[in-house]
């Protein structure tokens, strides 16, 4: 019987997995499903936080997931860490699959170097986050939180950090900072408004019929300004203090890819400043956000809790994409 270990968690739990992954069963594949557990959805985020800051290493799992781990030869994990000592005991393991875009919480060179296959579910949050983007940038330019707070205050408020009168979608340029997957999606979902679509991304090759512009050149004509980049040593800070003040001031920025991208120094600066109209954050430096961080004070952004991939069908999904490559691996 061949056997794989499959790490469920509070996100993608026992049963997602277990249907998820029913094709390696099929395949004579053993499914041991072991619970990653947490007692609430903080908890198990406090984790991911800490292993994508400090690596695979930060946290260690329980001594039971440790039990005979040369039985497998399949290991499948989420959030669940895979460091050196679980890969060192794993004697047999040809393959690492990995439910989420980034690998954070797997030492992924490390297991390369024992010729083990590594997989993971780039694009599992394609249509999750640029419909989250979408929403950021409805409600941003047209100022529906802070019109409901407002309004929740007992107060009847015409007036907003873009002005009294807003500009429509249809007649803004937006500006798409990265043009992967995530950010093709975004640009084809606001198509449907009519609006003037530009982007920058100088390691991409095809754009779609979208004009492709150097940043600066973005940056000065953008009426609102979406963030899709990977973040990597070349992308971090790829919005600076410089940068917003090439911006117009009427820019609106939104953030739903990762917080590094923007300096968070420069762009509470910027908003202080009035060097744009305002922005929508979803990413922090420092999560879960400080309570008294310079962003809850001020009135020209909108923050979210890290929630645009945070979706039932991201997470049930992520099994269905993962197997089929694992699939393809086990029969090369």
């Amino acid at each position: 019987m061949k056997n794989c270990l499959i790490l469920a968690d509070l996100y993608i739990n026992h049963e997602m997995m277990k249907d998820g992954f029913k094709k390696l069963e099929d395949e004579g594949y053993e499914l041991v499903i072991k619970d990653w557990y947490h007692d609430n959805l903080q908890a198990l985020q406090d984790d991911n936080i800490k292993l994508e800051h400090e690596g695979s290493e930060a946290v260690e799992l329980p001594e039971e997931f440790l039990e005979n781990l040369d039985q497998y030869e399949i290991i499948i994990t989420q959030f669940a860490p895979i460091g050196k000592k679980v890969i060192d005991m794993a004697k047999n393991l040809k393959i690492l699959g990995v439910l989420r875009a980034g690998t954070e919480n797997v030492c992924v060179k490390y297991a390369q170097s024992k010729g083990i296959k590594v997989f993971n579910t780039m694009g599992r949050s394609n249509i999750s986050v640029s419909e989250f983007t979408i929403g950021m940038i409805l409600q941003e330019s047209r100022n529906i939180a802070r019109a409901n707070k407002s309004l929740k205050e007992g107060i009847w408020r015409k007036n907003f950090p873009n002005g009294t009168l807003p500009l429509s979608i249809k007649s803004s340029t937006i500006g798409l900072i990265g043009f992967g997957s995530i950010g093709k999606e975004v640009a084809k979902r606001l198509q449907v408004f009519g609006c003037n679509i530009i982007v920058y991304d100088k390691y991409q090759k095809e754009f779609d019929g979208f004009k492709n512009v150097e940043k600066d050149y973005l940056l000065e004509h953008s009426d609102i300004i979406s963030m899709h980049a990977r973040l990597t040593e070349e992308t971090k800070n790829l919005i600076d203090y410089k940068d917003f003040d090439k911006m117009k001031s009427s820019a609106i920025v939104i953030n739903t890819a990762r917080s590094g991208l923007i300096n968070e120094e420069a762009l509470i600066d910027a908003l202080k400043e009035k060097k744009i109209a305002s922005a929508a954050v979803d990413v922090f430096d420092v999560e879960p956000l400080p309570k008294e961080h310079p962003f809850t004070k001020l009135d020209n952004i909108t923050i979210t809790s890290h929630i645009a991939g945070s979706t039932l069908d991201n997470f049930k999904d992520s099994p269905l994409i993962l197997v089929e490559d694992i699939l393809k691996a086990i029969y090369e």
